[in-house]
């Protein structure tokens, strides 16, 4: 059930680049804090979830739980409606991320095409100044890829490619993961526990949400 029309909406598109265990952690994390989630996931996104985590989404009739766990503050929208809540303007949105991207997508965006409704709804958080969070998977990168990803940050897209550190000492792939998605909250200002807080050379202790 969606929360008091005050609370802030954040939209999540989920393209078909590898690495689908980044949205779902970060949905995840938001799906426990006071957000309403918009949620829309790309034909080509359900096969890599189901590749990379064994969970059989289904577009049309997506089952949230199985990916997320806890729904009660998300709304699904299949990507081909073009006409849903969040490709209008008028829709009040704090952020949408790309989590993660695609270069097709991307490419999409960056050149202003609509071709659907994650692309749409980019191109709304872009023309309407609000923040735009786009996390590419993708290596190595041509010189279109990084023309588009130029010009999407000339225009104020913050570019985040999922690019995991070692200075946390990781021991394991979700330490990794959480990485990656305390790097998407601390550009949408949203503060968690997810890594240490790094103060000089001593870190301050974290308990993992």
């Amino acid at each position: 059930m969606f929360k008091d029309v005050c609370v802030e909406n954040i939209v999540v598109g989920i393209t078909g680049a590898s690495g689908a265990i980044y949205a779902q952690r970060l949905l995840q994390i938001l799906c426990k804090m006071e957000y309403n989630l918009h949620v829309s996931i790309s034909d080509a996104a359900a096969l890599v979830i189901k590749h990379e985590l064994g969970i059989d989404v289904k577009c049309n009739y997506p089952n949230p739980t199985q990916f997320l766990g806890y729904t009660d503050n998300v709304i699904y929208y299949n990507n081909m409606d073009i006409g849903a809540t969040i490709a209008s303007s008028r829709y009040p949105i704090k952020a949408m991320i790309l989590v993660p991207c695609s270069m097709n997508t991307l490419c999409s965006i960056a050149h202003g095409i609509s071709n659907n409704l994650i692309q749409r709804a980019a191109s709304i958080t872009i023309k309407e100044g609000r923040k735009l969070v786009i996390v590419p998977r993708e290596t190595p990168l041509s010189s279109i890829h990084l023309e588009a990803m130029l010009k999407l940050s000339s225009v104020g897209v913050c570019i985040l490619p999922a690019m995991p550190g070692f200075y946390h000492n990781p021991k394991t792939i979700a330490d990794q993961v959480n990485f990656v998605v305390a790097k998407i909250l601390d550009v949408l200002n949203i503060k968690h526990t997810l890594i240490p807080e790094w103060r000089g050379k001593e870190w301050v202790n974290a308990s993992v949400t």
